[in-house]
């Protein structure tokens, strides 16, 4: 009988395609490298196990057979192999229908070591287990712990039912959280238009009072007869009449190109077809199409991709309601050759930091032609990612940009697609790599970009600090010596960044060790440390308050005092984001001594109070997030003051933090004012420091604490009302219930 004790199996890996076993180690040389699983599997839940070494993070993909062969629709990234070597496991579900597993490790050529696969299958026990385990590991075991953790799952389900409770159980207990395509399939029944809807479109339509003529950019060069006339039809089904097809083909060698583009340019006037003499590659021949474009806004499209039918329809109503727009983007899919839609990417609203990591905005792109033209069209030497290279000059031009938050694009997962994977299209890195460091030039940033090992077309910005401005490291404490220690041990042994003062508000210590603590670190800081002693009720707000009235830095750093520093240059960096002119509060990526995530970014809306919370939170460190968050440099509508850097002209313009909030929620609402002054608010995932959380004050384990912390989150939604429904970095396809899930 399977359950807890249960015991695992040995699945044994035999190739299908494009690998091969060299001295003990596999060799992956195409862009299809798979393996058939044999052995005992079970259906349901699974405790999935491994041991790997590789030198670049390779995606697992596991697809399964339901009695119709594999398919994308029956896939899922669910793990990977990461860098180095690890014993690695995961829980995981293994489809009711599935009859036989297929493993994809990444879509191009590499070279790893992948054994003692085992699979054991796992009960809701099981998975109740592993979350208490992970709590008690960062919490410790105590009576006080249990009780809290008991009042928590009250509260959940009270807000979100059993179903609710259920989600967090699994979150916690590290299951795995890429396992929506039945949730998709579920989202593409609801969202897609009935023949009443399209109707009522179209009666829209007549009522627009503005109708622009919008030009599909079209460039073409050798592309598959089958999908290029998928991609033209889709174009000629859209429900929005009043667009042109601009046609633009490289010169192409395969014979049914132009007998295809010829066609339809008889069989629709409003398609345009451009035949280049030489092949000029795909910015050459975009422009190409430009030129006989007349439409006041331009819409891109590959040569072997889909628009949405209401893809136009979207742009233009947008375009009704925000007449200044310059530039449109939406959300976008992938589909297969078999015609199934997978891999939604829904997408934040506008982030400029994040469009400096990597090319989010993408499909599908509109753009004003006038804008287009006045920064010089696509340019040559940045060909496989000119579309970013446009989108980053463009966005120096205006600050107009909109986004639809629908699928109005369908991205085709061929091997010479880039939607296959980066490893298809290599050069489009590279390309990418000169488009951001053309605009660190533009711009006059004096920066550095870091490209990250297996992730190809990400790119992080770091930025130079010139000068070197007083950062004053304010630290609230109460007793608990050895917590403090740790923390200033770490700030003085690994910070590399020397000009700071550290202000410790010591909130009614009464420990002997604690003023000891305090002496010795006032004779080896001197005057490099001032002890502020506040013996009033604990108030975060009001000691932070205090402490920034005595400061002198031209920078604030508020500071937890159960943080631990690890990397010498994470001051530098936090430094060089926060004098940026447009940035606020800066925030770090603080994780969980088991290496998970603690915090990378706070979403509104999110948690049982329905305030504010991280939709990341418990994933392990080497998962690269939502559609690369955890490795993208971003901004957001909040961070957590355990570690927030903050402009002393910025904190005092917005009136520092609101003392109405004592405990929780104090930095979200600070956050939300700097945003409100006009000012982002950026996450850095290369600041990475260790947060042993809430070692001082304990949880919010007892009834006064959850009443109080209740209260504080009535004071927030009343003082922000419909801002917290709607954070602008989080897409409303998206679960409030369970972070980066599809909302069903």
């Amino acid at each position: 009988m399977a359950g807890i004790f249960s015991h695992s199996t040995h699945i044994n890996l035999k190739v299908i395609s494009d690998l091969a076993i060299n001295n003990g180690e596999w060799v992956a040389s195409g862009n299809d490298p798979a393996f058939s699983l044999e052995g005992k599997i079970y259906n349901g839940w699974n405790e999935i196990s491994w041991y790997s070494e590789s030198d670049e993070f390779i995606p697992l993909k596991l697809y399964w057979n339901n009695g119709s062969g594999f398919s994308e629709a029956n896939s899922v990234i669910f793990s990977m192999i990461p860098k180095g070597k690890m014993r690695y496991n995961t829980i995981f579900f293994i489809p009711e229908d599935a009859m036989e597993l297929r493993l994809d490790p990444g879509e191009r050529a590499s070279r790893f070591i992948l054994k003692d696969l085992k699979f054991k299958k796992v009960t809701k026990l099981n998975i109740l287990i592993n979350s208490l385990s992970t709590i008690f590991k960062q919490r410790g075991l105590s009576f006080s712990n249990i009780k809290a953790i008991f009042k928590k799952s009250i509260l959940v389900i009270k807000g979100q039912g059993i179903k609710g409770l259920w989600q967090k159980v699994k979150q916690i207990g590290g299951i795995n959280q890429n396992n929506v395509l039945n949730d998709y399939v579920i989202w593409i029944e609801k969202h897609t238009l009935s023949d009443n809807e399209k109707m009522t479109a179209l009666a829209v339509i007549e009522d627009f009072k503005y109708k622009p003529l919008i030009s599909v950019i079209l460039p073409v060069y050798n592309v598959d007869e089958v999908w290029l006339r998928k991609c033209i039809d889709s174009v000629r089904n859209q429900l929005y009449p009043y667009w042109e097809l601009c046609v633009s083909d490289d010169a192409s060698k395969k014979e049914h190109i132009k007998t295809v583009l010829s066609e339809y340019e008889i069989l629709d006037d409003r398609i345009r077809v451009v035949f280049r003499e030489e092949n000029g590659h795909i910015s050459d021949s975009s422009n190409s199409a430009l030129d006989i474009a007349l439409g006041e806004y331009i819409a891109l499209l590959d040569h072997d991709d889909e628009m949405s039918v209401d893809a136009l329809y979207e742009v233009a109503k947008l375009i009704n309601r925000h007449p200044d727009a310059d530039m449109i983007y939406s959300d976008e899919d992938k589909i297969g050759v078999d015609g199934v839609r997978h891999s939604p990417f829904f997408k934040p609203d506008w982030s400029p930091d994040l469009l400096l990591t990597h090319m989010y905005t993408c499909h599908l792109g509109v753009y004003r032609k006038s804008i287009v033209d006045k920064v010089g069209r696509f340019r040559k030497g940045v060909e496989g990612s000119q579309d970013f290279d446009l989108a980053l000059r463009v966005t120096e031009q205006t600050s107009s940009i909109y986004h639809i938050p629908k699928i109005l694009y369908h991205w085709r997962t061929i091997p010479e697609s880039t939607a296959s994977g980066s490893g298809a299209k290599n050069y489009t890195h590279f390309a990418g790599l000169t488009a951001v460091n053309d605009t660190l030039k533009r711009r006059n940033i004096n920066g550095w970009i870091e490209e990250l090992d297996g992730y190809a077309n990400f790119y992080r910005v770091h930025y130079n600090v010139e000068s070197e401005p007083l950062v004053s490291i304010i630290i609230p404490t109460k007793d608990n010596s050895t917590i403090l220690s740790n923390c200033l041990d770490s700030i003085y042994k690994t910070t590399k960044y020397n000009n700071y003062e550290i202000i410790i508000v010591d909130n009614g210590s009464k420990e002997a060790e604690t003023f000891r603590l305090f002496s010795v670190w006032k004779k080896k800081l001197a005057n490099k440390i001032n002890i502020l002693t506040v013996n009033t009720p604990f108030n975060f707000s009001e000691l932070n308050n205090k402490a920034v009235s005595v400061a002198k830095g031209e920078l604030f750093l508020f500071l937890n005092n159960d943080i631990e520093v690890i990397e010498e240059n994470w001051l530098n960096d936090m430094i060089g984001a926060a004098l940026r002119e447009e940035i606020g509060a800066v925030g770090a990526y603080l994780i969980y001594p088991d290496n998970t995530v603690q915090h990378s970014g706070l979403t509104l809306g999110l948690g049982v109070q329905r305030a504010a919370g991280d939709g990341h939170h418990h994933r392990p460190i080497n998962d690269p997030g939502y559609f690369g968050a955890l490795i993208s440099v971003k901004n957001v509508s909040a961070v957590t003051a355990a570690c927030l850097m903050v402009k002393r002209s910025v904190f005092e313009e917005i009136g520092g933090f609101d003392e109405e909030l004592s405990v929780a929620y104090n930095d979200v609402d600070l956050c939300l004012s700097i945003r409100k002054a006009g000012y982002l608010n950026i996450w850095l995932p290369y600041v990475q420091l260790i947060h042993h959380e809430s070692k001082t004050r304990g949880y919010d384990n007892t009834n006064s604490k959850l009443e109080r912390l209740n209260r504080e989150a009535d004071y927030l939604k009343d003082k922000w009302g419909e801002t917290l429904n709607s954070d602008v970095y989080y897409n409303p396809n998206l679960s409030l219930d369970h972070g980066y899930s599809i909302r069903v």
